[in-house]
This record gives C-alpha cells, sequence and structure tokens, in this order.
C-alpha cells in the first residue's frame, strides 16, 4: 500500500478511559465519511469547510486515538484501510444516530418556540406588556403567548409551579426561589378625585397623615401593597381592598376616597383632571419592576427574546 499514516498509533487510548477519550468526535467521523465517498482527503477537506493539512492533521489524530492505520495516502488519491473500511461503517451508524439525536433535540425547540406563558402582576400586565408583546410578535410571528394577570404573590406560585415561563413583578423583593432582572422603574402616587378635601390643599402630604388615612387600596400580596405598608410601616388602612388596579382607579375617579397607584395607570386620568396628584414628603415610594424566573432556569427561546425586549426598553 502507499504511505499509511506513520504506524497509525501503537496502543490508542487506554480502555478505562472515559467513553469521551476513547470515541472519535463527530466532526472526525464525518471527514472519514467524506474521505470515503469522495476518494480524496482534499475533496472531502473542501466539503466540510477546512484546510488539507486540518484534515490530515484529524485523521492522524483519530488514528493516534484508535491505535489504528484508517487511510492510506498517495498520488493517486486516499483509500481506506480495511481497518478503516470497518471503523467507517460504525462511523455512519454514529453520525446517522447523532442526525436523529439533532431531528429530536430541534422538535423539541420547536414545540417550546410554539408557545410563551407569561404571568405578570396588574400594573406591568395593563401598562407595559401590551407592547413588549407586540415588539415579540415582529420578531416571533408563530408563537402563541398566554397572559395571566395576578398579584407578585400569584405570579411567584404560577413560575415555581411550572405553569409560567417567565414572569413580572413589582414588589420590593425577589420572591424565594426566583432569579431575576430589574427592568424598570415606578414610582407609586396618592390620587383623589378632584372634589376631595385634598385636591384643595396647600401643603404636600405627611406619611402621618396618609397612614391615619382609610385608602383605596389593591389587596395584600400585591406589590403596590407591599410597597405602600413598607414604606408606611405596615399602617395603611384599606377603607376598600380590590384586586386590580383598573377598580382602584374607577374607585377613586369616581369619588370614594384616595388611592394609592402606579404613576404609569393614572397619565391618562391626571391630564383629563379626573384625578389628582396629591404632593408627598416624609414617604417615597419607588419600586423597581422585575422580570423573574425559576432560580437557575435562565430563559430561552421566546422568553429569552422577550426579557430581553423589556430591558432594551428600560436602557
Amino acid at each position: 500500500m502507499g504511505t499509511s499514516s506513520g504506524s497509525a498509533a501503537a496502543s490508542g487510548t487506554p480502555p478505562g478511559a472515559p467513553l469521551a477519550h476513547r470515541v472519535p468526535d463527530l466532526g472526525a467521523l464525518e471527514l472519514l465519511l467524506a474521505v470515503a465517498r469522495l476518494g480524496s482527503l482534499g475533496r472531502a477537506a473542501k466539503e466540510l469547510g477546512i484546510t488539507q493539512p486540518a484534515a490530515s492533521s484529524r485523521i492522524r489524530s483519530m488514528e493516534r486515538q484508535l491505535g489504528v492505520a484508517l487511510v492510506d495516502r498517495s498520488p493517486r488519491g486516499s483509500q481506506l484501510t480495511d481497518a478503516g473500511a470497518l471503523v467507517t461503517d460504525w462511523a455512519r451508524r454514529i453520525v446517522e444516530a447523532a442526525e436523529a439525536f439533532d431531528a429530536g433535540a430541534q422538535a423539541l425547540r420547536d414545540r417550546r418556540d410554539s408557545r410563551l406563558r407569561v404571568a405578570a402582576s396588574m400594573t406591568i400586565a395593563e401598562y407595559l406588556l401590551p407592547g413588549w408583546l407586540i415588539a415579540l410578535r415582529t420578531q416571533r410571528p408563530d408563537t402563541a403567548v398566554s397572559l395571566t394577570a395576578g398579584n407578585s404573590t400569584a405570579v411567584a406560585e404560577r413560575l415555581l409551579a411550572g405553569d409560567a415561563d417567565l414572569g413580572f413583578v413589582e414588589g420590593l423583593a425577589v420572591p424565594n426561589g426566583l432569579d431575576s432582572a430589574v427592568i424598570a422603574h415606578d414610582s407609586l402616587i396618592v390620587v383623589t378625585a378632584p372634589g376631595h378635601p385634598w385636591a384643595r390643599r396647600r401643603k404636600p402630604l405627611a406619611a402621618e397623615e396618609l397612614a391615619a388615612t382609610p385608602l383605596i387600596l389593591r389587596e395584600e400580596g400585591s406589590g403596590t401593597r407591599q410597597v405602600l405598608d413598607a414604606a408606611l410601616g405596615g399602617l395603611a388602612r384599606p377603607l376598600i381592598e380590590l384586586s386590580s388596579t383598573t377598580a382602584v382607579k374607577a374607585s377613586a375617579v369616581n369619588g370614594a376616597g384616595p388611592a394609592v397607584l402606579s404613576e404609569l395607570a393614572v397619565g391618562e386620568e391626571l391630564s383629563a383632571r379626573r384625578l389628582v396628584n396629591i404632593p408627598l414628603e416624609g414617604v417615597r415610594l419607588r419600586r423597581a419592576l422585575r422580570a423573574v424566573w425559576p432560580t437557575g432556569h435562565r430563559p430561552t427561546g421566546p422568553a429569552r427574546d422577550l426579557l430581553s425586549l423589556t430591558r432594551a426598553g428600560a436602557g
């Protein structure tokens, strides 16, 4: 025969070594199959987009790993040795199995990418997510998105139960079992209908007076309520407890009493003078808005893309 690749490694890899050290990688096996099909190391290298010296080095490395000569090279081309022909048969089965593995993994990704389940606390769900989801639609028109709105506690529960892929919360802290990224900041403001006595006051409202006054509030467990309770030392007094931002706002507009709401939620009502912003002193009602997901499970696919859109908007 022609000039074989040296002595083709006398011993190969020790049998006790891990399988990954004893079996050539897929790239080397694909190269060997191309050499067998084309009868030329140069043509095989060109088909796989590598240089001929790199292909020669990869064949020699595989021969050392296996401890047998696989290819005889001569001016007339490259020819498999008897051992090389046998190894090529095995390589074909491995590559076919890898192709089936890759097809299965792609099917899993396609199934993952076909839907996105989002859970969000009320303010984010009503005033921020619609814009983000419209932007996501242009990137992933085939992804079906479902949105569940609830308070921050409910969002955490859905994520931890595996019922949502990505969540958004407004509370002061990250719920246990979740990782997070800050995507925006928001301030809470005190608002009343124009006919309320506070709408005519000349001095800012003190924290003590706010704490002593019954308010239209979101329910316990909501991010808005958490921020207010923390700012007032847990002294906020509910006049009415409601489970949505829209309901709180409507009650305030109709004169039921003062309310504490996100400034995101009341821009239109303030501009139209259906609500009045009451200045505060001695208390700061600012919070971070966060994307959240189960600890150790960074968002992938559509959830990752939505997270990128929210953070781009925050910047």
